[in-house]
């Protein structure tokens, strides 16, 4: 399976659909994502804060594929915010990944009470300068965090990982996503086990396009654009989940899908979440 690529502000390509790891432990990392390489993903996004960037290292080593044919995400933990700090998590990330670079870092919650985002900041800018990550970006800002990175730092954030499924459609970050060249990365694109995949509207869509109501979902993302990444530790369905490219939803099937929004959040509040 071929996932196409979109390009960010920076000119790096990414592939538009990857494989994420959240809440896989160390060992289960290495298995799944053994199995999603086979099936053809080549974008793995993990976090520090995972505690599985070892396993996910010992699969891509194991898969002996080239590097420049993957794409590897991770992301800064809200203690090790700050310069300095950011410096020595990186390379943390890097020893337990087994890698030389990371091709996208991102800070992974603004912590606006904290405020110390600015300066974590700048260090993904000093380790994009020295060619040590190929993109940098940003997960869970929101509208005033972003502004005010794109108003006091020199790079724009390439990427902003965010919660959006179908229930929770974001459409104001999504524009101003849009307003400022930053893709648009979706977590928890299937509801986080919220009800969303027994939506008799999104079953519905399913059964017309001999479908499972994952893939649906996964195809009104790519189709509105956004980069998605599917998490499952499961064989199958990690193949189901990149089985999303040979189906073509209907101007219909998207205005359904767009009427689903319920504003629903599932995961923290980016505007009040402080946390270690």
């Amino acid at each position: 399976m071929t996932v196409p690529n979109v390009d960010l502000i920076d000119g790096t390509a990414m592939p538009q659909l990857g494989f994420g790891v959240f809440q896989v432990g160390n060992d289960e990392a290495e298995s799944a994502v053994t199995i999603a390489l086979r099936n053809g993903y080549r974008s793995i996004d993990t976090a520090s804060a995972y505690g599985n960037e070892e396993g996910v290292g010992r699969a891509l080593r194991a898969s002996e594929l080239p590097r420049d044919e993957l794409f590897v995400t991770s992301k800064v933990w809200n203690s090790d915010q700050g310069y300095d700090d950011t410096m020595r998590a990186y390379e943390a990330s890097l020893r337990r990944l087994g890698l030389e670079y990371l091709d996208l870092y991102l800070i992974h919650w603004p912590m606006p009470g904290r405020d110390r985002y600015l300066e974590t900041w700048r260090a993904l800018e000093r380790l994009k300068h020295d060619g040590r990550v190929r993109s940098i970006g940003v997960s869970n800002f929101t509208v005033e965090t972003l502004r005010r990175v794109i108003d006091e730092a020199d790079v724009v954030p390439a990427v902003n990982q965010i919660e959006l499924h179908p229930y929770f459609q974001q459409d104001g970050m999504r524009a101003f996503h849009r307003d400022h060249g930053i893709r648009t990365e979706a977590w928890a694109p299937l509801g986080q086990g919220h009800g969303l995949l027994d939506d008799p509207a999104l079953d519905r869509i399913a059964q017309a396009h001999g479908r499972t109501p994952a893939q649906i979902a996964l195809g009104w993302h790519l189709k509105i654009g956004n980069v998605v990444i599917p998490k499952s530790a499961t064989p199958s369905r990690i193949a189901e989940n990149i089985d999303v490219f040979g189906f073509e939803l209907t101007p219909d099937d998207m205005k359904t899908l767009g009427e689903m929004d319920k504003g629903l959040r599932f995961g923290p509040d980016p505007a009040t979440f402080e946390s270690d």
